[in-house]
Formats: C-alpha cells, sequence, structure tokens
C-alpha cells in the first residue's frame, strides 16, 4: 500500500513539473514570437518572397530549411497569403508566412513541433498583440497579430486539421 502511494505521487510529481515545464517554454516562445513580428514590421524585412501564389512561397523555402512548411491558401476565408521569409525563434531557423487581413499583418511562424517542449495548445496576448500555437501534422504554428481576439481565433480554426 505505502509502495502504491509513493509511486502515485511520484507520477503526481512528474506531470506537475512537465506542466510547469511546458509553460514556461511556451510563455518563452510566445515572448520570441512577439518579439520577431514586431521586429519585422519595425524594419524593412517583412519578407523574403513577396507573392501571394502559395506555389511560389512554398517552393522558396526549399533548401533553406531541413523541412517543409505547410503554406495555405486562406484567401477565400478573408486571409490572403502576401509572402514569406525566414526567421529565427525557438533555437533554430524556422519559416515565417505572412498573412493579411485588412491593413493587419498575421504572422505565422512554423517548425517542427518536437523542437521545443511547449504546449500542445495556447492563446494568449502579449503587448497588445495576440498569438495562438497549435500543432498541426507534426508542425508547431505560432500565429501573432494586432487582429482582434476572435479574428485571430478565425484565423487559427482554418489553420486546424
Amino acid at each position: 500500500m505505502v509502495t502504491l502511494a509513493v509511486s502515485l505521487g511520484g507520477v503526481t510529481a512528474v506531470r506537475t513539473l512537465r506542466a510547469r515545464q511546458a509553460a514556461t517554454v511556451t510563455a518563452a516562445v510566445a515572448q520570441d514570437v512577439v518579439s520577431s513580428h514586431v521586429r519585422a514590421l519595425m524594419g524593412a524585412h517583412l519578407f523574403d518572397v513577396h507573392s501571394s501564389d502559395q506555389h511560389t512561397v512554398k517552393p522558396w523555402f526549399l533548401g533553406k530549411l531541413d523541412f517543409s512548411p505547410p503554406v495555405d491558401d486562406l484567401t477565400p476565408l478573408g486571409f490572403p497569403l502576401v509572402g514569406g521569409r525566414l526567421d529565427y525563434l525557438a533555437g533554430r531557423p524556422v519559416a515565417a508566412l505572412v498573412y493579411q487581413r485588412r491593413q493587419h499583418i498575421i504572422n505565422l511562424f512554423v517548425w517542427p513541433a518536437s523542437d521545443t517542449g511547449a504546449a500542445p495548445t495556447d492563446a494568449r496576448a502579449d503587448r497588445g498583440l495576440h498569438v495562438r500555437h497549435l500543432t498541426r501534422n507534426g508542425m508547431a504554428l505560432w500565429a501573432v497579430s494586432d487582429l482582434n481576439e476572435l479574428e485571430l481565433d478565425q484565423f487559427a480554426g482554418a489553420l486546424r486539421p
């Protein structure tokens, strides 16, 4: 009985520690995502490839990353693709896909999900920007914009499988 209690206590402690670590990693990545979004808007480096054609943007990343980012055409939903660029987040090169909703820029950062211990989904706000995180087909997707929460949720919902 004592062994069972100790074992269950150990399992609970490990789960609590992992959840805390995931929350810490998620918060740190979210801060990096927001900082990268702000830097891209401040400088002249919003695009490396400026195109609304997913068949132009997706192949542009070939040979520049060790993965192939999904590039979705969300124009019918009111979120046209406007380009992409290389960025560096969470200790690795990532794809930054740039979408637009009216005059609002949405940066969608994409990299293999196994590269961080971040929580599988997250929604938060930081410095007046909204951030959404989800995983899809083994990829971590982080969207950030000054769009209102409802519209960014619609954008994130369109990315879900």
